[in-house]
């Protein structure tokens, strides 16, 4: 398995929505696209297509016009990085016979490697199904403090 771009992308996007917001799904302050792009230096246009499929998940909300922009719904410890990968790149399994939730394949009777995918599906799933988004937003902010020049 390997994050896309955009998987990464929408991880960086939310921490700043996060962070640059305030009073998560109640009204709060709206972030510009453009003032996360220029922060994260990432372009956009893209970020335009990132967050549309967030929205779409409801995982953030748009307010269009001149004062418009976005907010994130919940609060950040009720997204997990594993539901924000999940709408961005789709399943996460390390193979195709594990993306269902029924394993249809014929030979899993006979399968010597199937233990070994189910375990690194575990093994994804323990981490990105229990880091929350508050999770890397403290991670962020300690990042800040170990700084040296």
């Amino acid at each position: 398995m390997k994050i896309s771009t955009k998987g990464r992308y929408a991880l960086r996007l939310m921490i700043d929505l996060a962070m640059h917001s305030s009073d998560h799904g109640n009204g709060g302050e709206l972030v510009r696209i453009r003032d996360i792009s220029e922060r994260q230096d990432i372009s956009d246009k893209y970020l335009e297509q990132i967050i549309s499929g967030l929205n779409k998940a409801g995982y953030v909300k748009s307010i269009r016009g001149a004062q418009g922009g976005y907010r994130l719904t919940k609060e950040p410890s009720q997204y997990t990085v594993g539901n924000i990968l999940r709408v961005i790149e789709g399943s996460l399994a390390p193979v195709a016979c594990l993306e269902d939730e029924v394993n249809e394949c014929k030979r899993q009777g006979n399968c010597s490697t199937l233990i070994l995918w189910k375990k690194l599906d575990e093994a994804i799933r323990s981490v990105v199904d229990t880091v929350t988004l508050e999770d890397l937003i403290e991670w962020e902010k300690g990042n800040a403090d170990n700084y040296v020049i």
